[in-house]
């Protein structure tokens, strides 16, 4: 069982830049979900969190908070939030409250474990797309 409540080390450093670089990424992959299961092309981030909290966790380390609605991260102290524009997370009263107790939960690490394996293809691609561009 992983405690994804404590600090990850990161494979790359946060900044402003790779965060929307990461946020478009993970906004594509999100479309290909979508086309995958037969869904309509997503409009925004809504529904991701355990996806784009993951991908964020890989890179860039830090932990994962949240509670029953929403799930995001904390990066060298600051709430980072892929999907902090989202529909869904602007409908909820209070998107940050972090419950760690809500991780714990074994049908919480699983459905955190069931998303793991397509999280690291993600982060598998993402940092080969940024080698390629020179970025790192």
């Amino acid at each position: 069982m992983t405690d994804w409540t404590i600090d990850r080390e990161a494979q790359l450093a946060y900044s402003y830049e790779r965060f929307a670089l990461a946020k478009v990424f993970v906004f594509r992959k999100w479309c290909e979900q979508a086309a995958e299961r037969g869904a309509l092309t997503p409009t925004d981030l809504s529904g991701s969190c355990k996806y784009g909290s993951l991908f964020m966790n890989q890179v860039f380390g830090g932990a994962i908070c949240g509670h029953y609605q929403h799930q995001y991260n904390i990066i060298g102290g600051r709430i980072v939030d892929l999907s902090h524009d989202a529909m869904d997370v602007g409908s909820i009263t209070h998107p940050y409250l972090h419950e760690p107790d809500y991780f714990a939960i074994p049908e919480k690490q699983a459905a955190l474990e069931r998303c793991l394996p397509r999280v690291e293809g993600w982060v598998a691609q993402f940092m080969a797309e940024l080698a390629d561009a020179g970025i790192r």
